[in-house]
């Protein structure tokens, strides 16, 4: 009977301990706190023209510092925009979203930086020898027919939402955020706006 209450009490004192070291682990500030708070979207602007929805915006800190090692070790670097169009209702109902990745690269034996569209826009890849050319590039966003200007309601508020992932090879996983491998944007929202009237 004494052993199984000594087991129990060193059962306990070892739950306990896990307990408290996962608790710290939680309280802990993530790696990537400063390359999350480097990272944000500025200049979002909407055009309504008469043809389409066209949006515009930059991404602040695209390639964070922390992953400037990785990169010039050969490992690409991704950048994902999501932008979403909505109409404004008692629930707000999605129109159209498209997401665009971008791959950054450098070649050691070039000396070379490559941005390259993988998906969601077509665009020739661009290279040179500056990486504040290549973040420039890779950052600046324009995104034409979202959504034809004909099938939107005068009558109605539409906004935009955009946001931005950047990642290494990729992999934007809660670990890779948590590593400083990937860093995530809040969502930006555009104001209310109507076909008719223009920002």
């Amino acid at each position: 009977m004494r052993r199984s209450r000594t087991l129990t009490r060193s059962t306990r004192s070892r739950v306990i301990a896990l307990v408290a070291l996962l608790l710290l682990l939680l309280c802990l500030p993530p790696v990537a706190s400063r390359a999350q708070s480097d990272l944000r979207i500025t200049g979002l602007s909407i055009f309504l023209n008469d043809f389409d929805v066209t949006v515009q915006g930059v991404l602040l800190g695209a390639v964070p510092s922390d992953l400037h090692e990785s990169l010039h070790s050969g490992v690409p670097v991704h950048v994902r925009f999501m932008v979403e169009l909505w109409q404004q209702r008692f629930r707000n109902r999605l129109i159209q979203s498209r997401t665009i990745d971008r791959q950054l690269t450098y070649n050691p034996a070039t000396k070379e930086y490559k941005v390259a569209s993988t998906a969601g826009e077509e665009r020739e890849p661009f290279v040179t020898k500056q990486l504040r050319e290549a973040q420039r590039v890779v950052s600046e966003l324009r995104v034409g027919k979202l959504a034809p200007d004909a099938s939107l309601d005068p009558r109605e508020l539409y906004f935009v939402r955009l946001r931005a992932a950047v990642s290494l090879n990729g992999v934007n996983t809660w670990l890779a955020r948590f590593s400083g491998e990937a860093a995530e944007t809040d969502w930006v929202q555009s104001p209310l706006l109507t076909p008719t009237r223009r920002q």
